[in-house]
């Protein structure tokens, strides 16, 4: 019976692009003339680990591209070639189009074959050129010459031939590295009766004799390593011996009495189920809760009872808070799998645009959630790209201002208040206020009477189809960019600071919840409906004051708190709700803050803070302005969680008496 392979090929495509990213970063900090052998030796790793692979899956174009990379690279690990510039442009070129090959086959799609023949070209001449750096031992045979030989006991497990590997497979790379003689070992061999054609029962002692080093021995076997038992040692004795055998240790591992952290792979799917009945779970304890309250308030109820509810209510609700953030660290990953791209990235385009500039990269192990990563990527290569382009000066300009001629670029990552914080700032020329305001007043964006602060500014350079560059190119110029980045960040929840001095820099910071499944919320009653502000948005709540209300143009309200003035938003108003608007020296005010700017909510009463699971509005209902999903309470009713960032946008054209774009949306929704 045959094994169907392709339930392995998701894996291989994962691990694949993975070897990939080790190779693209090993390669950037390659130093050229001077390349750390061990840095040299992982990316030859990760090549041959996606040769062997694409080998053993059937993918032939990716196993005679990537031979000709790890051919390269063998050189190299071997001090035959030099390591150049040149061909570490060489091979940051092969890793792109293996990373569009292995796309194309797994999606069914097309890999542009023009930029894969001129890549595999250059591959070529690099090998057909010889080694730039001559071979101390020659090289003219297959194989190297040399006196080390190794003894090789090799036993698969009888479940190893149903993961797809081929003891076969095996051999014939073996043989690529010396002269090989293999004798097998049937004792296990039962009868033709008891077969079971798809189990392991065959052992094999090898000799492998003229041979390079032990690490080519064991990259053989790095796809079974723990699906076998493995005895590798020098055919003098001399070598050290490792063992992987039916404890699943590998050879690798015993070589070090250091312990290593374990992972797995689990398919995204899974987890999100798991998060989804923690969010249930949630929702049961917060119910629970309620009926403990109420039943505390019985006539009927015993002291001794209620007293063994609330104990009993207090542990769930610790074990739930326990389960829930142990489950939510699953999809916790640390930031570096976003900043990872920006190395190439930067190299790429400071040659691109004649620059020189260092990247800086600080907390790289700072942790948010995975979707929140997938959706941070994009927005934050827009604001490395603009800092590259718009930022940096070039080197004669930076000599002239008396700066060094490298430039600087640098990401931070840290946690505050609750938020996951990404800085990206760079020590160019700065943002110009007063040419970002002319074009402004040009554009038809503000009126040329308008008076604006530096912040009010900033914010210019984030409306669509604004851009100062002079020149339009194929990196920046057409204003369309930093307007994605404004939206796509909103859309998580977060925001963008920018701050800036003329000739010395600018900082671009994000702030962005650290998930985007659980949050902390006031809940608030607006017209006998209940609605959720998520507490990182509340700067305090009060009681309203009469006299510090006024009116401003006859029609908005703004309430003065201390030395501020805050525009005030009725919710009652702004949802459309049909009840008498309560007078507002009998009302209560929550004040939010987004966007940098501080809006006053008045609301008719203020209830509990509660944790809340956020289900999304557009995936069960449809999409409602000022609203960024919904909850479910303990006792099944739903409430809304207002979307700050955009109450605060939609403020400055809805007053007391006009109709917002959220007015009979949410009472339908809830």
């Amino acid at each position: 019976m045959s094994i169907d392979i392709s339930q392995f090929h998701q894996t291989f495509f994962e691990e694949s692009r993975e070897g990939l990213d080790l190779m693209e970063s090993s390669l950037l900090q390659l130093d050229v003339g001077a390349a750390d052998p061990e840095t040299v030796n992982s990316i030859f790793r990760a090549a041959h680990s996606i040769k062997g692979g694409a080998g053993t899956f059937g993918f032939t174009a990716v196993s005679e591209f990537t031979h000709l990379v790890e051919t390269l690279l063998d050189q190299m690990r071997s001090g035959e070639r030099a390591v150049t510039r040149e061909i570490v442009d060489l091979l940051l070129a092969s890793v792109d189009v293996l990373r569009a090959m292995l796309q194309a086959a797994q999606e069914g799609g097309d890999v542009d074959p023009g930029r894969v023949a001129e890549v595999q070209d250059a591959l070529a001449r690099a090998l057909d050129a010889g080694p730039a750096v001559p071979a101390t031992g020659g090289a003219e045979s297959a194989h190297p010459a040399t006196d080390k030989a190794y003894v090789i006991r090799f036993k698969p497990h009888a479940d190893m031939l149903r993961t797809g590997n081929d003891p076969v497979r095996i051999f014939r790379e073996l043989a690529t590295l010396g002269h090989l003689r293999v004798e097998v070992d049937a004792d296990a061999l039962p009868s033709l009766e008891a077969l079971d054609p798809e189990a392991a029962y065959l052992g094999w002692t090898l000799r492998l004799e003229n041979c390079g080093d032990e690490a080519a021995v064991r990259a053989a076997f790095e796809w079974v390593e723990d699906e076998c038992e493995l005895e590798i040692k020098a055919a003098t004795g001399t070598a050290q011996t490792a063992r992987a055998g039916a404890d699943g240790s590998s050879g690798r591992a015993a070589a070090s009495t250091e312990p290593r952290a374990g992972s797995i792979r689990v398919d995204i799917g899974k987890v999100d189920a798991i998060i989804n009945l923690v969010g249930e779970l949630v929702i049961t304890q917060s119910m629970l809760g309620q009926i403990g309250a109420a039943f505390e308030d019985s006539e009927h109820a015993g002291s001794e009872l209620i007293e063994k509810l609330h104990e009993g209510l207090a542990q769930l609700e610790r074990n739930t808070r326990e389960l829930q953030e142990s489950v939510m660290q699953i999809r916790m990953l640390p930031i570096s799998f976003a900043f990872s791209r920006f190395p190439r990235l930067v190299r790429d385009l400071s040659a691109k645009l004649g620059k020189q500039v260092e990247l800086q990269v600080f907390g790289e192990q700072t942790e948010l959630d995975k979707t929140v990563m997938e959706r941070i990527g994009d927005p934050l290569v827009h604001l490395v790209r603009n800092a590259l382009d718009h930022g940096i000066e070039p080197p004669e300009v930076r000599r002239a201002a008396g700066k060094p001629e490298t430039g600087v670029i640098r990401l931070n990552a840290y946690h505050k208040s609750g938020n996951i914080v990404i800085e990206i700032s760079d020590d160019g020329a700065g943002l110009d206020e007063e040419k970002i305001l002319a074009k402004a007043q040009r554009s038809g964006l503000v009126s040329d009477e308008a008076e604006l602060d530096k912040a009010e500014i900033y914010k210019l350079i984030f409306e669509p189809g604004f851009s100062t560059a002079e020149n339009v190119s194929d990196i920046s110029g057409r204003g369309v960019g930093m307007d994605v980045v404004m939206k796509n960040i909103r859309a998580l929840g977060g925001r963008v600071e920018v701050e800036s001095e003329l000739g010395r820099g600018t900082t671009f910071t994000v702030r962005l919840p650290l998930t985007l499944s659980i949050l902390d919320g006031q809940l608030v009653k607006v017209d006998g409906q209940i609605y959720v502000i998520p507490l990182v948005s509340i700067v305090e709540s009060l009681q309203i004051e009469r006299d510090r209300v006024m009116k401003v143009a006859g029609r908005a309200e703004v309430y003065r708190l201390r030395d501020d003035y805050l525009p005030v938003v009725c919710l009652r108003d702004a949802f459309g709700a049909d009840g008498r608007r309560p007078a507002l020296d009998d009302a209560l005010m929550v004040v939010v803050e987004g966007d940098g700017r501080k809006v006053g909510l008045v609301v008719d009463d203020l209830l509990a803070q509660q944790q809340v699971v956020i289900k999304s509005l557009e995936t069960n209902f449809r999409r409602v302005p000022g609203m960024s999903g919904a909850t479910i309470l303990g006792d099944g009713t739903v409430a809304l969680i207002l979307d700050i960032g955009e109450l605060v946008a939609i403020t400055g054209s809805t007053g007391p008496g006009k109709e917002s774009p959220a007015a009979g949306d949410s009472s339908k929704a809830a």
